[in-house]
């Protein structure tokens, strides 16, 4: 199944990257952002089922909130990814969880394919082990 898929992430090559990734799986991404407001002009108008949302952003560390006003504004699925995870404590609510980095392919795959299962109430398989859940 293609979902619809936001990535937010400042640095360009990691972006690229993730967005690569999300297409060889047959995802459509919706849209990169650096920042928190391109994030919402991009999420504005747009169904989007998964967003991969990196908490360091251009504009600050901005990803934490970003997250949750996708979640709850914008009906997101939402998985940080970063190298900070610490900074999320136990989790912020309405956020499935994080991916820390540096992660790779597989641990993005896995991790997406998770989290769409949940959204779309599809059996999962176990929780990918890179993949740190919320409660």
């Amino acid at each position: 199944m293609t979902a619809r898929i936001l990535v937010v992430e400042d640095e360009a090559l990691v972006a690229m990257e993730l967005r690569f990734v999300l297409e060889d799986l047959g995802h459509d991404v919706v849209g990169t952002a650096a920042d928190s407001a391109m994030a919402h002009s991009l999420a504005d108008g747009q169904d989007i089922d998964l967003a991969l949302v990196d908490i360091h952003l251009s504009d600050g560390i901005t990803g934490i909130e970003l997250g949750r006003e996708l979640a709850t504004r914008h009906g997101a699925t939402v998985i940080y990814i970063t190298a900070n995870p610490s900074m999320l404590g136990d989790g912020i609510a309405g956020v499935i969880g994080v991916l820390s980095k540096p992660t790779d392919e597989r641990a993005v795959q896995t991790a997406v394919d998770y989290a769409l299962a949940r959204r779309f109430g599809r059996p999962a398989q176990a929780v990918p082990a890179e993949l740190r859940l919320f409660g």
